[in-house]
């Protein structure tokens, strides 16, 4: 087949426009910008939630404690045998730092109560003369063994004679409440958990309108029943798959876990409402943060008719989600302060923000009014997405026309 020279010009001047028609409508909306600045935005996400993770190790360890329990003429001697010992471990390896308290009563009375201290977490305590001292300690082996060290290098610097024999008593003991550590482990744990259980599952509600726009099936659907029964039934009903999903897995996992050896301890988890309080606290945020999640996507989702605007959709929602797991672990990682607050206050947040002061405080009725809280929240999402749905798909009979009142703005 011979084409000339004029029709190839016309072809490629037809390919051109097709071409910049199809660039411009992509680049030009806000959408782009999010896809362009898309590795900043998660690298930035990211990186929150590293640092809330961080700053929750960091924060427990900062808070663990050793205990000398010592007359007034031993305290001396020991805060000046920790000066003197402690530079010799560099890094992470240095001890935490030390407490002398005086004695008051009965000496392993009082150890016991310094070593479940609440607000820090003791992990040794030193009782008794320093010939002859008492350690006692939960899991930090090593924490007990510099206190004898201790105890030695203090008799050192009040020696005035030959030095007796040292002779520690070394003694573990479990503490009778959750550590300060195992809490934060807990908490992340929870936030962590939540977030990936719903990055992954509630994503999937943003396409569930698409299909029956295009067939018209929403619209004898909208005539039957109220157009909010029907959202709240494609999230119930999402939620079931996503429910059954959780419900394979968590016995896949469970049957796994019975594997494993009976010394491993979930890591050190030690939530402070308890392991089956928190069970079923964990589930009950895990309902509300899909169900609030759930709804938003539904109500934006349902603006879109093409699998193209669907996937335009879906990063925006991943950053919502992402931003949402950043300010939880920052929440989680600082417990009782004005920003786990906001976190526990605002709808999207407040699922996972409660999950982990679930771990962290033993209190139980603030759940029960974050959970009345967060659902009024979910209702709310669903009366204003069935009302943007109705005012700017079934009026208007376009996407334009929903897009445009979706966004405020008039069609011309």
């Amino acid at each position: 087949m011979n084409i000339s020279a004029a029709n190839l010009r016309r072809r490629f001047r037809q390919t051109f426009t097709i071409a910049r028609r199809d660039f411009t409508a992509t680049v030009f909306t806000p959408i782009f910008l999010l896809f362009l600045f898309a590795p900043v935005i998660m690298g930035s996400f990211g990186a929150i939630g590293g640092l809330g993770a961080a700053s929750v190790s960091a924060g427990s360890a900062e808070k663990e404690r050793l205990v000398a329990i010592a007359a007034p003429s031993d305290a001396e001697a020991l805060i000046a045998a920790d000066r003197q010992l402690r530079p010799l471990f560099p890094g992470e390896l240095q001890p935490p730092a030390l407490e002398v308290r005086a004695p008051s009563g009965d000496l392993a009375a009082q150890a016991r109560a310094a070593l479940n201290t609440p607000d820090v977490d003791v992990v040794a305590v030193m009782s008794g003369p320093l010939a002859a001292p008492h350690i006692l300690f939960g899991q930090s082996r090593r924490a007990a063994r510099y206190l004898a060290a201790l105890s030695e290098q203090a008799m050192r610097v009040a020696a005035a004679g030959p030095l007796p024999p040292s002779r520690p008593v070394f003694t573990r003991t479990a503490r009778e409440a959750p550590t300060l550590g195992g809490r934060n482990t807990a908490a992340f744990a929870a936030v962590f958990g939540i977030f990936f259980l719903t990055l992954f599952l509630s994503g999937q509600v943003v396409g569930t309108m698409a299909e029956e726009r295009n067939n018209k099936v929403i619209e004898v659907l909208a005539a039957a029943v109220p157009l909010e029964s029907v959202f709240l039934g494609k999230l119930l009903g999402m939620f079931g798959v996503a429910v059954l999903f959780v419900s394979f897995w968590g016995l896949v996992v469970s049957q796994i876990g019975m594997l494993l050896p009976a010394s491993a301890d979930l890591a050190g988890m030690a939530p402070a409402v308890g392991f089956g309080t928190f069970a079923l606290l964990f589930a009950g945020y895990f309902t509300t943060a899909y169900l609030l999640l759930g709804s938003v996507f539904l109500g934006v989702g349902a603006q879109a008719s093409t699998m193209r605007e669907i996937q335009m959709l879906s990063l925006p929602i991943t950053i919502l989600q992402v931003a949402m797991f950043g300010l939880a672990s920052a929440a989680a990682s600082n417990p009782g302060s004005g920003l786990a607050t906001v976190a526990e206050i605002f709808p999207l947040s407040s699922p996972f923000a409660m999950a982990g002061r679930a771990a962290n405080s033993p209190l139980l009725w603030p759940h029960i009014a974050a959970l009345a809280w967060q659902m009024l929240w979910v209702a709310i999402f669903i009366t204003v997405g069935a009302r943007l749905f109705r005012r700017g798909v079934l009026q208007s009979g376009s996407p334009a026309g929903a897009w445009k009142k979706l966004l405020g703005r008039r069609a011309r």
